[in-house]
């Protein structure tokens, strides 16, 4: 018999401060090969028309070779440069078809299905912000009933799945903000006034500046929670990510700086912002999980994923009192875990393409 020849599949999920790529090869069925990688493209300071560079650069950094099939997700369309996310969608599946001419491409929509470009042109809104649901997919795929929460370094996404299905309520940003299932908190780029009005100092509870003086970032660097390579995007005020830098950015969130207030008084204001933050987290989750519990017969596993799985989502069902927690890097790998959206996407592209795959077990 003639050796089976690998099929070469590209994930991306293209977001408005992050593009992740994940690269997979199929062999006889199974899951070959894996790569990943990610690039921090905050679209809103370089600009739309520095995209498809972006995107050349990412892919032949990581996929040197030709690939067979392009597999995309996208959120990138509710950025600020587009005046609508009809814009935004037209414009990224532009890039996209300028830069893989020949490749054949496939996008995912809110329903966890891949469809070609031209169907995403004809509804934009099918396509806009779906990545969560190649996340669901590929714990549908391996839970029959759980919980999957996905902090990443901007919003939190919640997704049920029950009976080895996608259970959201939700298919825009719109209906699951209103539902729980998304929570404009993140790791990395939250802006601190958003997750507090208020932090205890000196005895007293101080307002916050709205200024955007500090982030989530610098919250869990100061905390340890996250190291400085892991602090990924830019700082507020452009200096750097050691400890200290972080400390004085949320020292100025009280329009103070480290001078005026001692190491002891800006931890106290961490921890506490961090618990608000794993709150917020966890209300969302408690909306979800009260709401999809009758349909799963009792008590289901909650699945962190992202770069915040450990410190947010996992703390966030513990607070709730559900200590059935799994992280999805201990049953794909930490790539998997990190990238989930652009790994899923690329495994859906490879079912479509070849069938049941095994990819499980990794």
């Amino acid at each position: 018999m003639g050796r089976e020849v690998a099929v070469r599949i590209l994930g991306l999920d293209i977001g408005g401060a992050n593009i992740k790529a994940t690269l997979i090869e199929i062999e006889g069925s199974r899951l070959k090969a894996l790569k990943a990688c990610i690039r921090y493209f905050p679209i809103w300071k370089r600009g739309k028309n520095a995209l498809p560079e972006a995107l050349r650069e990412l892919v032949s950094s990581l996929a040197p070779q030709a690939i067979d099939c392009l597999a995309v997700t996208m959120t990138a369309e509710l950025s600020d440069v587009y005046q609508t996310k009809r814009e935004g969608v037209s414009h990224i599946l532009d890039c996209l078809a300028m830069e893989f001419p020949k490749e054949p491409i496939y996008v995912l929509t809110v329903n966890a299905q891949l469809v070609t470009v031209e169907e995403a042109r004809r509804s934009p809104l099918l396509v806009a912000s779906a990545n969560w649901a190649a996340t669901g997919w590929m714990a549908s795929k391996i839970f029959r009933n759980c919980i999957v929460v996905d902090t990443g370094s901007t919003s939190t996404s919640i997704i049920p799945i029950v009976n080895g299905r996608i259970a959201a309520e939700g298919k825009t940003d719109l209906e699951k903000l209103g539902n729980g299932e998304l929570v404009y908190t993140g790791a990395l780029r939250t802006n601190v006034a958003a997750i507090v009005g208020y932090v205890p100092l000196r005895g007293r509870m101080v307002r916050v500046s709205s200024e955007f003086f500090a982030q989530s970032g610098d919250v869990h660097l100061i905390l340890g929670n996250i190291s400085e390579d892991e602090y990924t995007v830019d700082t507020p005020d452009g200096r750097g990510k050691t400890r200290l830098e972080a400390m004085a950015r949320l020292a100025r969130v009280v329009c103070a700086d480290t001078e005026m207030l001692g190491e002891g008084e800006i931890m106290e204001m961490a921890k506490y912002i961090y618990d608000r933050q794993v709150e917020q987290i966890a209300q969302a989750l408690m909306q979800v999980y009260l709401r999809v519990k009758p349909q799963m017969g009792g008590e289901a596993p909650v699945i962190v994923t992202g770069v915040g799985r450990r410190f947010l989502c996992w703390r966030a069902a513990e607070r709730i009192g559900l200590r059935n927690v799994i992280d999805l890097a201990d049953v794909l790998g930490l790539e998997a875990a990190v990238m989930s959206p652009s790994f899923g996407v690329a495994l859906m592209a490879a079912e479509k393409l070849e069938g049941d795959v095994q990819w499980r077990l990794l």
